[in-house]
């Protein structure tokens, strides 16, 4: 499939209703409106196609990148060109499909999660906080979690709200993963309060730290 006729599907998939949902979200005016659902569906049509993958992204345009994400085969790109991909972010929904299809495959994530973990831009910073949620959810490996509290301590409250998000998936994660902290990362949440007031629907877990982390743990049995 040539990218031309990739953007017509995407163009006849869009609707007015997706795309309000999108712009209140953040999303620009470079968008179809495009159900989620949907781009799944037409990924699954297209299958693996890295070139192509590169060019939707290049558009810029919100529901080519996510679809693009779905066409990726990470380890086609380069640590730099990995790095660019993140930086060109313009929307938070599609950091979060980039993160969980592209960054979380790339073979050079930790050396990468370490480096944007020092930096100031927020898609990087966004990416780096999501990785290191990855990171303690599989085991200690080295990780020095009283120094990821003591940070996250210091910097969440006064964080942008798009590194804010990723950030409090590393609180909660030491919380779930890490019993002898777990106190720990529950008074953190409890002291900073973020997301406290967050709106869920029923049924769902609220991303308050305290609360997310005691529903899981009972989960976990």
């Amino acid at each position: 499939m040539t990218l031309k006729e990739a953007l017509k599907q995407l163009t006849a998939l869009g609707n007015e209703k997706v795309r309000k949902q999108n712009a209140k979200g953040g999303a620009g005016d470079n968008q179809f409106g495009v159900s989620l659902g949907d781009i799944r569906v037409l990924a699954k049509k297209i299958r693996t196609n890295h070139e192509l993958a590169l060019l939707l992204w290049e558009t810029g345009n919100v529901d080519a990148q996510f679809l693009a994400t779905l066409l990726i085969e990470p380890t086609k790109l380069s640590a730099e060109a990995m790095d660019r991909m993140v930086r060109s972010i313009t929307f938070a929904r599609v950091a979060d499909w980039l993160n969980a299809y592209v960054v979380r495959q790339h073979p050079d994530k930790e050396r990468l999660r370490q480096k944007w973990m020092a930096t100031d831009d927020r898609w990087l910073a966004r990416a780096a906080w999501d990785l290191t949620a990855e990171r303690v959810a599989k085991g200690p490996d080295g990780l020095d979690f009283r120094a990821l509290l003591a940070r996250i301590e210091s910097e969440m409250a006064n964080a942008v709200p798009d590194v804010q998000w990723t950030m409090n998936f590393t609180l909660a994660a030491i919380g779930i993963h890490v019993p002898a902290l777990r106190k720990r990362a529950m008074a953190i949440g409890e002291k900073l309060g973020v997301y406290r007031d967050y709106p869920v629907s029923k049924g769902c877990t609220s991303p308050f730290a305290p609360i997310w982390i005691g529903e899981m743990v009972r989960r976990k049995g």
